[in-house]
């Protein structure tokens, strides 16, 4: 997301400081025209220092390697942390700070229906963290969490539809649990970078917003682009055999999570613009690497 929001910032006018944890992620920060701090989220003293030389704070990073390895509450609690690091320094400054959530997140907490903006719970892995990020506007920071849907696509990454890509190159079947009427919400990277952006300089502190151009496309849809584009077979996967097929994405294939962004459309006068999911799935999806077929 990174490669994306430093892009846009910088096309408005603004400074970026991009913290990087190796020099392979510095070179990256320096290509796309931002200077490099170097440190990781468990550096929390230099986190705070960092942001005390900032005017404002986007906060996109997430342990993903410690959450695929099965220790999501590992990830959650480093996650916390550092949001704690980042923001405490701009308490009574009324400086933005901008944290990331995701719209799976409720849904897996129990939410049901048509997520919007208001929707909250008291709550859950990454739920903290974003009630922890809308809690320091009353500590005096303009404060903002976007919520990010599951497939956040461009360029060749896809978001959680990346594993079901990776599932169908391995087994050989574009597959979706049951029916395949559960759905999913999207966003094209660049629209996303701009409400990031949209949110660091004009997001009312307190705010939610929903980075969903989307508002829901069925697992069906999805698994259809994908084996057309792979050219395997594309099939129900029993309720049975959902664990197995899907392996550490199972827990979330099934998940149903329509999702609006209405609010933030109005409030910030973001529209989203880039191509959608299934266009650029249709178009860019790289059907050269070889794929294992089903027995």
């Amino acid at each position: 997301m990174a490669s994306a929001v430093i892009p846009e910032l910088i096309s408005a006018g603004h400074t970026v400081v991009g913290l990087a944890r190796s020099e392979g992620s510095a070179s990256v920060v320096r290509s796309l025209g931002a200077e490099v701090r170097r440190g990781d989220l468990d550096d929390l003293d230099g986190l705070s220092a960092a942001v005390q030389e900032a005017d404002g704070v986007i906060h996109l990073a997430f342990d993903h390697d410690l959450q695929r390895s099965g220790d999501l509450a590992a990830a959650v609690e480093a996650d916390l942390r550092a949001i704690a690091a980042l923001s405490s320094p701009l308490a009574g400054t009324g400086k933005p700070f901008v944290g990331t959530s995701a719209t799976g997140a409720l849904a897996l907490a129990g939410f049901r229906g048509e997520l919007t903006e208001q929707d909250t719970l008291p709550g859950g892995p990454r739920i903290d963290a974003e009630n922890f990020v809308i809690a320091a506007a009353d500590a005096g920071v303009r404060s903002s969490t976007v919520r990010l849907p599951p497939a956040v696509h461009s360029d060749g990454r896809y978001g959680f539809v990346s594993g079901l890509i990776e599932i169908a190159r391995a087994t050989g079947v574009s597959g979706y649990p049951g029916a395949g009427d559960n759905r999913w919400p999207s966003a094209n990277t660049r629209d996303v970078a701009r409400l990031y952006r949209l949110a660091l300089e004009s997001a009312p502190a307190g705010t939610r917003l929903h980075a969903v151009a989307e508002e829901g496309i069925t697992l069906h849809e999805i698994a259809e682009v994908i084996g057309r584009r792979l050219d395997v077979p594309v099939r129900a996967i029993a309720t049975e055999d959902v664990a197995q097929h899907f392996g550490y994405l199972a827990f979330f294939a099934g998940l149903d999570n329509p999702a609006s962004s209405r609010i933030t459309r109005d409030s910030l006068g973001w529209t989203p613009a880039a191509p959608g999911l299934l266009s650029d799935l249709g178009q860019h999806l790289d059907p050269s690497i070889s794929t294992a077929r089903s027995r």
